[in-house]
């Protein structure tokens, strides 16, 4: 590759890494920020998996032009896909146990679907 091309790359990189620092920066600012569960838990989910996706790809822009063999843009990738498939299940985990042991704040919410959910559910058991 060109010298050119490779500044080129090497400011796309730093732009990536400035905008994943700063989502990472916004997630961490909202965790402290939020009144209550359910507001933390999406701001830890949204922002910081695309801030993290960010620096991902700002190192794989840094590293792809000189490639060394001992870390590559596979791993990089192996590491996004995993937070991508595993952080919304583990936030909807939560989420689902804050609210059936009752460390949500109810006032807070518009609509309530698993309260009509499982209202229907007790309805339908046996006593």
């Amino acid at each position: 590759m060109s010298d050119q091309m490779i500044a080129v790359l090497d400011w796309i990189a730093v732009l990536c890494l400035v905008a994943g620092a700063l989502l990472s920066l916004v997630a961490g600012v909202g965790l402290v920020r939020f009144p209550d569960l359910l507001s933390r838990m999406h701001t830890a989910a949204k922002p910081q998996v695309l801030g993290l996706l960010l620096v991902l790809v700002g190192i794989g822009l840094r590293i792809a032009p000189v490639e060394t063999g001992v870390f590559n843009v596979g791993t990089l990738l192996l590491v996004g896909l995993f937070q991508i498939m595993t952080v919304p299940v583990a936030g909807h985990i939560a989420a689902r146990v804050a609210y059936r042991s009752g460390r949500i704040r109810e006032d807070l919410l518009v609509t309530d679907e698993l309260a009509e959910h499982l209202e229907r559910r007790r309805a339908d058991e046996p006593s």
